[in-house]
């Protein structure tokens, strides 16, 4: 059992882990913004339904350089349905982070910036937001970065709340983007996938039209392996070509156990819908050998609606007990093995000539 923090607040908390199994519009999340804009209350969450809102709360962006508008157009053009947005004031993102750590609800984050301080300034934020039952995950991008400097950017972001995306990018007239907008059109399309478990392999990215640079093969196994989203255009199509996060390890050992982005979805799906089933029941209650038995059975009830839904592929017993140092507290223990997308299908052929 992991170790607890008891708060003074009565409330349904959680905690988790993870190991690995070792063997031979639409959108139905709220996105977070943190941007550079030309107009807006700087640091002052805004909730935007359209593109046409944004540019009403925060205006164009100045000629030549991108920001807020480009990511509300991006973000809008793949699926979000509701954003909330923060106006950036000079370089002040960690304001801006702080401002979205106290809205709920917000499952997706993008911001304007390819620094590396930013983005691990956001990473911290993410940690905040998430030990206080705001489960959410960024998307993120550089520009002019090959490879290697993706590669490097994700093993020090290292987080499976840290989703990286590679190369730079086309807007749909041809002109060049950098990867941070990329981002958005990812962060969109991850807002806008009802089901966790459904990986974002081949996921049509709209308004883009086309990437930077077109890797290879081992390029790509360079990526995935080190962390990167890597994204490919087929056919003028852009897509991701996997959903990777940038967390590959752990004390310093390669660690894939949070490499696919469809492992964190699961859990913030899974364990925030237990965590609300339960505060709805069992807000005003004793704790009771009854009261137990009945929180019990609603978590299994709830774990055996995601397993009807392949949310999950299977759990193990759930146990109910009173926490030894504090007779107000329930322990509520479970485990589950989440569902996996298919990345790939190998044929073998028998041939009789």
């Amino acid at each position: 059992m992991s170790n607890i923090i008891i708060h003074e607040r009565p409330g349904v908390y959680s905690s988790y882990d993870a190991s690995t199994v070792i063997r031979g519009g639409r959108a139905v999340r709220v996105i977070g913004v943190a941007a550079k804009a030309t107009a807006g209350t700087p640091n002052v969450p805004v909730t935007l339904t359209s593109y046409e809102g944004g540019l009403s709360a925060f205006g164009e962006d100045a000629e030549g350089t991108p920001g807020m508008a480009a990511i509300l157009s991006l973000l809008f053009q793949n699926g979000a349905s509701t954003v909330v947005a923060v106006a950036v004031e000079e370089e002040d993102y960690t304001t801006a982070f702080a401002a979205l750590n106290g809205v709920d609800n917000i499952q997706v984050i993008v911001c304007d910036s390819g620094d590396e301080t930013v983005q691990q300034a956001l990473r911290s934020s993410l940690e905040e937001a998430s030990a206080t039952r705001r489960e959410r995950i960024a998307v993120v991008g550089m520009s002019g970065a090959g490879t290697t400097e993706l590669t490097e950017r994700a093993e020090a972001l290292n987080s499976e709340r840290m989703v990286l995306v590679g190369p730079d990018v086309l807007d749909q007239a041809g002109k060049a983007l950098s990867g941070i907008f990329a981002a958005a059109a990812v962060a969109g399309a991850i807002a806008t996938t009802a089901d966790p478990a459904i990986p974002l392999n081949g996921t049509p990215l709209k308004g883009l039209g086309g990437v930077s640079t077109l890797y290879n093969d081992n390029e790509i196994d360079l990526l995935v392996r080190g962390g990167v989203t890597p994204l490919e255009a087929v056919g003028g199509v852009v897509s991701p070509v996997r959903g990777i996060t940038t967390r590959t390890t752990t004390g310093g050992a390669q660690d894939i156990t949070w490499r696919e982005l469809t492992t964190i979805l699961i859990v913030d799906d899974v364990i925030p819908s237990i965590r609300a089933s339960l505060r709805s029941r069992f807000s005003r209650t004793k704790n009771t050998a009854q009261t137990r038995g009945a929180i019990r059975s609603q978590v299994i009830v709830e774990l055996e609606n995601k397993l009807r839904a392949e949310i999950i592929d299977s759990y193990g017993e759930v146990e109910v007990s009173v926490y030894e140092d504090d007779p107000t507290v329930c322990l509520v223990e479970f485990s589950f093995a989440v569902a996996h997308g298919l990345n790939q299908i190998y044929l073998t052929a028998h041939i009789t000539i």
